[in-house]
């Protein structure tokens, strides 16, 4: 079987020494943003811990708080981030409760300055604003506080994978038109030959490193080919404990920015934790809610390894795609030198062993 080619990377343009993403976006300038849509700050905000995008909780002079979100540049098009929006916004007019964008309204004050995207159903939720340093596009989402949910708890899981199931029952009404389809071509091979272009692995285990990795996308397409036909539907993409949180009323889902057209355990198997045979129960209660509302091909779970797999090497690319960002060396020291890859190499050869 031949080593599977790239389609679709979804990493961007090479960075390049003077690419510093959000290098323009002050305090003064998120103000100003949020402003320009009529939601006037009263000077106090915050940043929230966010890598990929930078987010702040901003409060407002009529006493409401709000979460703005600025994307970094060139990730996604605005067709893509419109079509994640008209999602979020499905969803929640079905009552599931996720975390949707608010609708936003230029403000006269400063004229066309702001520049809104196109609309859904004549609500405009993407705006640009001008930077020092470039144009950055932005949305705004009311704040939903909340905690992270304690995936030890039968109760907890299961009434997660109700809310999962009625989730995939309005996501496999149509699917995405622009955002990517998850598979070993456009999540791991993609990765592998951006790192590979741009030389990010160190010589010294490179070699090792690159035979390793095609054997797990060998590995995780004969994960998928065992596994098909399997439906392809519009999920949330990433939905860890952190993009999950909870309040008394139960959970809600956050942060639909990597919404991805694909299986549906791909929502579901990063809710496990512990040995196999910890997963294999913890699967069993999540998917006792997720089938009140929705089927399950258990053939998917034949997939949870393999997008273990992919996950892994997609992280390693993300990583150094990113690195030009200040905030990424500080976050992540121990990324880049020679003993992180021996490390990835021992992890991919693990998760062989599992597949």
């Amino acid at each position: 079987m031949s080593t599977p080619p790239a389609e679709t990377p979804d990493f961007g343009a090479a960075p390049t020494s003077t690419d510093i993403p959000y290098r323009g976006l002050t305090p003064d300038v998120v103000l100003d943003a949020l402003d320009s849509v009529s939601l006037r700050g009263d000077g106090r905000l915050i940043q929230l811990n966010s890598y990929e995008n930078r987010v702040f909780q901003v409060f407002l002079e009529d006493g409401t708080v709000v979460v703005a979100k600025f994307y970094r540049p060139a990730r996604w098009t605005d067709a893509q981030i419109l079509e994640e929006h008209a999602f979020s916004l499905e969803l929640a007019a079905q009552e599931i409760p996720v975390v949707a964008p608010m609708a936003l309204t230029p403000s006269a004050d400063f004229g066309s300055d702001v520049k809104l995207g196109a609309s859904h159903a004549g609500v405009h939720t993407l705006a640009t604003w001008p930077t020092p340093e470039g144009v950055l596009r932005f949305a705004v989402m009311p704040r939903c506080s909340g905690q992270a949910p304690e995936l030890d708890s039968d109760d907890t899981l299961r009434r997660i994978g109700r809310f999962m199931g009625r989730l995939h029952a309005v996501g496999k009404q149509r699917p995405f038109l622009h955002r990517r389809t998850l598979s070993v071509n456009t999540v791991g091979a993609a990765a592998r030959d951006w790192l590979v272009a741009h030389d990010s692995v160190p010589m010294e285990v490179s070699s090792t490193w690159l035979s390793t990795v095609n054997q797990v996308l060998i590995e995780s397409q004969r994960s998928f080919d065992e596994a098909a036909p399997t439906a392809s539907i519009r999920l949330h993409g990433d939905c860890h404990s952190g993009n999950t949180l909870w309040t008394r009323a139960g959970p809600h889902f956050v942060d639909m920015d990597d919404a991805v057209q694909g299986p549906a355990i791909q929502d579901l198997w990063m809710l496990l934790s512990g040995d196999a045979a910890a997963m294999s129960r913890q699967m069993s209660v999540v998917l006792s809610g997720y089938t009140d509302f929705m089927d399950f091909d258990a053939r998917e779970l034949k997939l949870i390894e393999a997008l273990r797999s992919l996950r892994m090497i997609h992280h390693s690319a993300w990583l150094a795609q990113r690195w030009n960002d200040p905030a990424f060396p500080i976050a992540f020291p121990w990324f880049g030198g020679v003993s992180y890859w021996q490390q990835q190499v021992t992890q991919l050869r693990e998760q062989l062993a599992l597949m």
